[in-house]
């Protein structure tokens, strides 16, 4: 059984999905944004600014910058209503439509006026927007909190910004509940750039499609036809009867991580091919795994549902 983002036609394409200009937030006009993107090896970027009243709902129109190895997506950061903790909701959105409404948060404070964001959400994802629960560890999110996001395709697993600037950049723990509780939800690296500090760079995604198009890269975000990274690449990922595979680019440690508390792991040095068995795992009902290298770079794969062994 192999996933899709590695037996779909076409190749990877690597881009980040979550960037801030000067129209909100970030330090550099979008031009530089993405002029620093295109020269670091990038394929794609969605300049994804805080779509508040503060900055005039900012919806940049990227389309000039886009050519013949390099394209853009069309996004924002949607805030819009509170979580639990009585603060404002981050959504990721790639994919608006450039018409999309000046709807949300006036500023960055929560408001009992303001739609929720389980609404904010649903109303990305009607427009045909790629819609991701933005860095649920930096906000302190719930897990009632992300449940309620029903319109959700991803949720960030690694968000460079937040790892850099306040040690809370992961998001497995949502996610892996999520997944749990039968949520089909895929995996984000995102660096969240401000380019204010080091907070670019740092994590991206590889996604698999025919062209590098914004119209190609949106249907196979949706599908989930990518896999996240540091760093590492992943070139192959399945199952095999009683053991996972995973193809990739040298790393140290290859992980097996299932339902609950169940994993397993292989330890070497520069491995390419790597046969993690499921010793503790044959009744989890997904899979996923994480490749790290000798840098302690990380790289994740969407997870795999399986039949339970």
């Amino acid at each position: 059984m192999r996933q899709s983002a590695f037996s779909a036609p076409g190749r990877f394409w690597r881009g980040n999905l979550h960037t801030h200009s000067n129209r909100s937030d970030g330090a550099l006009e979008p031009d530089e944004v993405c002029r620093r993107y295109r020269a670091q090896g990038y394929d794609f970027l969605a300049i994804t600014d805080h779509y508040v009243g503060h900055y005039d709902y900012p919806l940049i129109d990227s389309r000039a910058w886009r050519s013949a190895d390099f394209t853009t997506l069309i996004g924002a950061e949607l805030h819009s209503g509170a979580m639990e903790n009585g603060e404002l909701w981050h959504i990721l959105a790639v994919g608006l439509p450039l018409d999309f409404p000046r709807i949300g948060a006036a500023g960055f404070r929560a408001d009992a006026e303001q739609m929720s964001g389980p609404e904010i959400a649903r109303l990305a994802a009607e427009a045909g927007a790629f819609v991701a629960i933005a860095h649920p560890q930096w906000s302190g999110m719930s897990l009632q909190d992300a449940r309620s996001i029903t319109a959700a395709h991803a949720v960030e697993i690694y968000n460079h910004s937040s790892a850099v600037g306040a040690d809370r950049g992961d998001g497995a723990a949502i996610a892996d509940l999520l997944i749990s509780e039968g949520r089909d939800v895929s995996l984000i690296a995102t660096d969240d750039a401000h380019l204010f500090d080091p907070d670019h760079f740092g994590g991206w995604v590889m996604v698999r499609a025919r062209e590098n198009t914004p119209e190609a890269l949106l249907a196979a975000l949706k599908r989930g036809d990518f896999y996240s990274s540091q760093g590492p690449e992943i070139r192959d990922f399945y199952f095999d009867g009683e053991q996972l595979v995973v193809e990739s680019s040298a790393v140290e440690r290859v992980i097996a991580l299932g339902f609950g508390s169940s994993s397993n792991q292989v330890y070497g040095h520069a491995m390419t091919r790597t046969a993690v068995p499921l010793k503790w795992q044959g009744e989890t009902p997904w899979l996923r795994a994480v490749v790290i290298d000798a840098a302690g770079r990380r790289a994740w794969t969407n997870p795999i549902r399986r039949p339970v062994l």
